[in-house]
């Protein structure tokens, strides 16, 4: 049976049943918590957590999922793939245990001929998680088996999560027997609390049912979890591997056997001749390439691309270790032109996308290759290299200094370091590498505040540092302070003073200004001394508790003997709270409407402006964009207090505080801050207002796209969000009053005149083409006579490629019948040339072709183009030869007719 009949018996039964057909959701995750989809009842956990109320009572779905922890077992073991199909049925507080039994016991053991998939019952050990005493119940009632048959197993085996809080609940797996050649006889009574290793190819679990009901606040393993409650309703939720299935009722030997995946191996084999069976080494080779080339494959068609962190490093991971693997089989040309079609072939047949989307798919995936080839070919004789002298000497481990200089030289990933040297024999330094790494961002993160501040090497502020301590930072507290200047920097050095004119750095030992973080910028504002002023540019911390001021010298010279009074501009952090706390606002905001998995994953916040972006894979609606707007508004109408906290990370999240992903947070102190008491609680070191109603406003500017699973909305706060406003009510009056209407009916007005003058285009329209068409008869009245053949050869300035073909045709019909009969019409329109040449049946007898004449004509034109033997059409960007490419259409018709 093969797997597309598989899918289509699935979905059957379970329709049949009363389910709801629902199709794949995207690979990409909308939970924060995953990268993508690890199993089949994702999509619907906003209904399992009563978050949402689903739109039908039970449901059935064939699921795309990724599991990346199985990327290092892919080929060593025959039951783990990183892409794999999952077939599920679900009930949202409909049938609980009992139904689920009986429809998926009835599925698998339903004879062939009656649509079910014929599974032998004597081969079929049920397992529950022990103690069930009603699940152990039902098995016995539904089936007809004994209790000796049913597997009682711990909860790292039948208690399932998705690894993350949510809901979760016992289940019961279908085990399948597939023999002695597959691992040694067991007894049932004496399995438990796991599964034997020994047994685990041997008894094939094949189908999942979770009996979804509770809802759990942390997991550490799959056996260490809190359950914080009962989930609202009692759910099922049910998976059964499509592969494991396909690959037994086709009679292979694993999943990789199977006829959406073995091609991939067979062209494999062609390309390396090596054979599939022969050698183990090779075998999980193969494995791997047909694994990853369908992974790969399917995280494109989705919307991935390969990157160095996130989702692109994964998928870039995949293809590189499909790469290697075939350069390690001996094939070292390009193989994913090779090898991806075939895949493509296969899942297209039930995922259309990857036909239809193809260009774009095979584009990124065979860049990825090409430059993964110049990264091995130098990269690997470096390595070599490397395991050669550390086998030389004896050792047994790659420092993490060589580990290091392959990553960021030769742009090899650590893992493709660990997996050569293992295959040597040798291990890594990882924990050198991962520190050589550490200090490497730390470095990243220092040049790129030093580009943006003027910044020397962190050197001279360490030393700052360490004779002065930290600066004593004040931006909660105060907006003025009376300072003492500590150290005068320029070009990255200390200097003796700043002269006027002069833009360099300065450290103070007390400061109110706010340096730039978590997406504020900094403060803006003035240092004052006896005698000279300071504009303050920027605020940076180019190293931990060190805040330096980029200054301007306006008036006077400054020395370190110098006392300053330190000033922030009080309207510019006015505008920079009410951004910040409107920043909060609106991210609160866009869950309230969105839901729990609208977090944010980035923002930016100056007076008056603010951006926020959050992972989300579709463009929101207007509808969506004017609710986040007035929940918005109506949490500033409310006047919702804002406050802060201190307290520690693990407090902070126990609390419900939302951190920003990407970031480090210190663990000892962490500040949250909150608005409205649970309705917004994040932790964050900007600066806020104290109640909402003084943000002011909030406009939402605009929704866009920055990237795949990212979307951005802009917004404008306080004065600037009422300009706006007020910018948008002049338009307004301006418009009424050329229109003679009133706001309210501006809309409908706007509506019928665009309306009027899309009617006036269409009646221009016609009335040019009936012009255009109108010289028809008269040029299929003049047509030349060339020997037997009726020739129309035609300049039609001002005509674009439509009309030219539209008046071709029309003249071609207007020829007599039964005469042979050539037309070629050439137009101008915009500086660009059409060309269309059409044919009658009797010139075409005689060997006249549009095609050819088209491909005659094209080159004088500047262009090409071509066609069939009975309309062909063409361009170019050449109209000073209109005329000689016509007189050459009749001299071809004279050479045809008389050869």
């Amino acid at each position: 049976m093969d797997t597309a009949e598989i899918r289509r018996r699935f979905l059957a039964h379970f329709e049949a049943a009363g389910h709801a057909v629902v199709p794949s959701a995207s690979l990409l995750a909308d939970d924060p918590n995953l990268l993508f989809v690890p199993a089949g009842m994702v999509p619907f956990k906003p209904y399992f957590l009563g978050q949402e109320t689903p739109p039908y009572d039970r449901a059935t779905s064939i699921q795309k999922c990724v599991r990346t922890p199985d990327i290092e077992d892919v080929g060593k073991t025959t039951r783990h793939g990183t892409f794999f199909e999952m077939c599920g049925n679900f009930s949202f507080g409909d049938y609980f245990k009992k139904g689920a039994i009986e429809l998926a016991w009835d599925l698998i053991t339903k004879p062939v001929e009656d649509g079910g998939y014929g599974l032998e019952k004597d081969r079929l050990y049920p397992s529950v998680l022990a103690g069930d005493e009603e699940a152990i119940g039902l098995w016995t009632e539904v089936t007809g088996l004994p209790r000796e048959r049913i597997v009682q197993l711990g909860p790292k085996e039948n208690y399932w999560s998705m690894g993350v809080p949510g809901p979760g609940g016992p289940c019961s797996e279908i085990l399948y027997d597939r023999g002695p050649e597959w691992g040694p006889d067991f007894d049932v009574a004496t399995l438990g609390p796991d599964m034997p290793g020994e047994l685990e190819d041997r008894l094939l679990e094949i189908w999942n049912l979770v009996f979804m009901q509770d809802e759990l606040s942390a997991v550490r393993s799959k056996s260490d979890f809190d359950i914080s409650g009962s989930l609202p309703k009692k759910n099922i939720d049910t998976g059964m591997g499509l592969d494991r299935v396909a690959f037994l009722l086709q009679g292979k030997q694993n999943m990789y056997e199977i006829d959406v995946v073995y091609p991939v191996i067979q062209r494999a084999e062609e390309l390396t001749g090596k054979r599939y069976g022969a050698d183990h080494d090779d075998d999980v080779r193969f494995r791997v390439v047909a694994d990853h080339v369908r992974s790969s494959m399917m995280l494109i068609g989705d919307g991935v691309t390969p990157g160095n962190d996130g989702r692109g490093y994964v998928l870039r991971r995949l293809l590189r270790r499909a790469v290697r693997s075939m350069r390690l089989l001996g094939c070292e040309d390009r193989v994913l032109p090779e090898l991806m079609p075939i895949s493509r072939d296969r899942m297209g047949e039930t995922y259309d996308n990857l036909l239809t989307d193809w260009p774009r798919i095979s584009q990124v995936a065979y860049a990825e290759e090409d430059a993964f080839r110049k990264t091995l070919q130098a990269g690997t004789q470096i390595f070599d290299q490397a395991a050669t002298e550390v086998k030389g000497t004896g050792g047994s481990t790659l420092s993490g200094e060589r580990a290091f200089a392959l990553h960021d030289t030769y742009g090899f990933p650590i893992d493709l370091t660990l997996e050569m040297a293992a295959e040597q024999g040798l291990s890594v330094d990882e924990q050198g590498f991962r520190g050589l790494m550490a200090e490497q961002r730390e470095r990243a993160k220092a040049d790129a505040r030093a580009k943006k501040g003027s910044h020397g090497d962190t050197a001279v502020y360490r030393g700052v540092f360490d004779e002065f301590g930290p600066t004593e930072w004040l931006a909660y507290e105060t907006l003025e302070t009376e300072s003492r200047p500590l150290a005068l920097l320029s070009g990255g050095a200390s200097v003796p003073r700043l002269a006027e004119g002069e833009v360099g750095e300065l450290v103070l030992d007390r400061t109110p200004f706010y340096a730039e973080s978590g997406g504020q910028v900094a403060d803006a504002g003035t240092i004052v001394f006896d005698g000279g002023r300071l504009e303050v540019l920027d605020v940076q911390r180019p190293i931990k508790g060190l805040v330096v001021h980029q200054v301007r010298v306006l008036e006077g010279e400054l020395d370190p003997g110098r006392e300053v009074h330190a000033r922030v501009d009080p309207e510019w952090r006015t505008g920079a709270r009410q951004a910040h706390s409107g920043t909060h606002v609106v991210h609160a905001a866009l869950r309230e409407v969105l839901g729990p998995t609208a977090l944010q994953s980035g923002s930016y916040n100056r007076p008056g402006y603010l951006r926020l972006d959050f992972g989300w894979t579709q463009a929101l609606s207007p509808e969506q964009v004017r609710d986040i707007e007035l929940v918005s508004q109506q949490a500033l109408r409310a006047d919702l207090p804002v406050s802060w906290d201190y307290m520690t990370l693990e407090q902070a999240k126990e609390w419900g505080a939302i951190a920003l992903f990407g970031e480090t947070y210190d663990n000892t102190k962490v500040r949250v801050v909150e608005i409205g008491g649970p309705w917004s609680r994040e932790l964050c070191g900007g600066t806020h207002v104290a109640h909402a109603s003084q943000i002011g406003t909030v406009v939402v500017t605009g929704e866009t796209s920055v990237g795949s699973g990212n979307r951005r909305i802009e917004a404008l706060t306080g004065v600037e969000g009422f300009g706006y406003l007020a910018r948008e009510r002049d338009v307004v009056a301006q418009l009424t009053g050329l229109l003679k209407t009133q706001p309210d009916d501006l809309v409908g007005r706007v509506q019928g005149l665009t309306e009027r003058l899309r009617t006036a285009e269409k009646e221009l329209e016609k009335a040019r083409l009936a012009q255009l068409l109108g010289a028809s008869a008269e040029l299929a009245a003049g047509a030349a006579q060339v020997g037997p053949v009726k020739v129309v050869a035609h300049r039609a300035d001002g005509a674009a490629g439509g009309d030219v073909r539209n008046l071709a045709m029309d003249v071609r019909g207007r020829l007599p019948q039964g005469e042979p009969g050539v037309v070629v019409i050439i137009g101008q329109a915009d500086g660009k040339v059409s060309v269309v040449a059409a044919t009658n049946d009797e010139a075409r007898a005689r060997g006249l072709s549009a095609g050819e004449l088209v491909r005659t004509v094209g080159p004088i034109l500047g262009g090409k183009g071509g066609g069939k033997d009975d309309v062909a059409q063409g361009g170019g960007t050449d109209a000073s030869r209109i005329d000689e490419a016509l007189a050459l259409v009749t001299r071809e018709v004279a050479e045809k007719v008389q050869g």
